[in-house]
């Protein structure tokens, strides 16, 4: 997304010169392709963790749950993703046999590389149990 637009004027010797700088927002959001901000934080979110819950990224990215149980739902009945339940909890995860997987998840990668460096970390590095007592870094 661009962000502004910079022109600066040189002059070198006899001859001056226009440079244009464009910068971008450093965080690429696929909000307006998906038609939602939490649409696109479930689909990373299950992307980084090939499973989740509605609580569990909820809480991963501090907001309510109401909106993403409405993206998981919305993302289900489009076929993109499945779930099945464990105990009372209903996990969702990527449906194998959705038809544009494959490019599905490379526009998320593609996005998550826009991402700044802290959120990048954030989702590919998060434990799901804790370490074993005693065990070196």
């Amino acid at each position: 997304m661009l962000d502004k637009i910079h022109i600066k004027t040189y002059n070198i010797g006899y001859k001056n010169y226009k440079v244009v700088y464009i910068t971008y927002k450093r965080e690429i959001m696929l909000e307006d392709l998906f038609g939602s901000k939490n649409r696109e934080r479930v689909l990373q979110y299950i992307l980084a963790n090939k499973q989740g819950y509605a609580r569990e990224i909820a809480n991963f990215y501090t907001s309510s749950i109401d909106p993403i149980q409405k993206q998981l739902e919305r993302l289900e009945l489009g076929g993109v993703l499945v779930s099945h339940t464990v105990g009372k909890t209903r996990v969702f995860m990527f449906n194998p046999r959705y038809a544009f997987l494959d490019e599905l998840t490379a526009l998320l990668l593609k996005a998550r590389s826009f991402y700044p460096q802290e959120e990048q970390e954030r989702l590919t590095k998060q434990r799901k149990r804790p370490r074993r007592t005693g065990k070196p870094l």
